[in-house]
């Protein structure tokens, strides 16, 4: 697949097929992911994949949780400021509406909200996962490190023809993804990642992006 058709075709899909994804494929792009740009080399992702056995027993334990009304973990990073400035909380504003717009769901209607909200915990029917850590004690270079290597991953499932889904909504049940993945102290769950192939009776709304002049400028000829 092209490059511009990947970074194209990328996005996050909320409507998975039940049909397994291989592990060689999966081995496949997180070895080439690995060349992901890295300031001096460090690598700062942790990653952990997850099909079968496992993935359903944290599903079934996540979805439980959240149904159950339990309170989220202790979040160990901001998501987003407590107030988005101008035009980032008109962006996000305007996701949300497109989401449940698409899903026939009214913005009064909460527990269809609640209800859409939970099939995050479901991996949105996927039949893998990817959940990505990062040492606590690394700063916000080794961060964007880690986003770039998230993208880089997305893009390789495309090029493999599958589709993806990153989640920070994970880090919200951060201790029930730990009793299953028993990570080392001293890593922070930064997101989830659905994997798996598109179920194409799902609906959605494409997400527009803002003008190339509203975020790039030009210096020269």
């Amino acid at each position: 697949m092209d490059v511009y058709e990947a970074v194209k075709s990328r996005r996050s899909v909320r409507g998975f097929k039940d049909e397994p994804v291989e592990r060689d494929v999966l081995e496949r792009v997180l070895s080439a992911a690995a060349w992901s740009p890295s300031g001096s080399n460090i690598q700062p992702w942790n990653t952990y994949v997850m099909t079968g056995a496992p993935l359903a027993e944290l599903k079934t334990s996540a979805v439980e949780r959240v149904a159950h009304g339990d309170a989220w973990d202790k979040r160990q990073y901001e998501m987003y400021p407590a107030g988005l400035k101008p035009p980032y909380g008109e962006r996000r504003s305007a996701f949300g509406k497109e989401r449940y717009s698409a899903l026939g769901i009214a913005r009064e209607d909460w527990e269809a909200r609640q209800r859409a909200a939970i099939a995050n915990w479901n991996c949105f029917g996927a039949p893998a996962a990817l959940f990505c850590y990062i040492d606590r004690d690394l700063g916000l270079p080794q961060w964007a490190d880690v986003g770039m290597y998230l993208q880089t991953v997305m893009l390789l499932l495309r090029a493999e023809g599958l589709h993806s889904c990153p989640q920070m909504a994970w880090s919200q049940v951060r201790e029930t993804v730990a009793e299953v993945l028993s990570p080392p102290d001293g890593l922070i769950l930064f997101c989830g990642m659905s994997i798996g192939y598109e179920d194409p009776t799902v609906s959605y709304a494409r997400t527009g992006r803002a003008p190339l002049g509203e975020t790039v400028t030009f210096l020269g000829d």
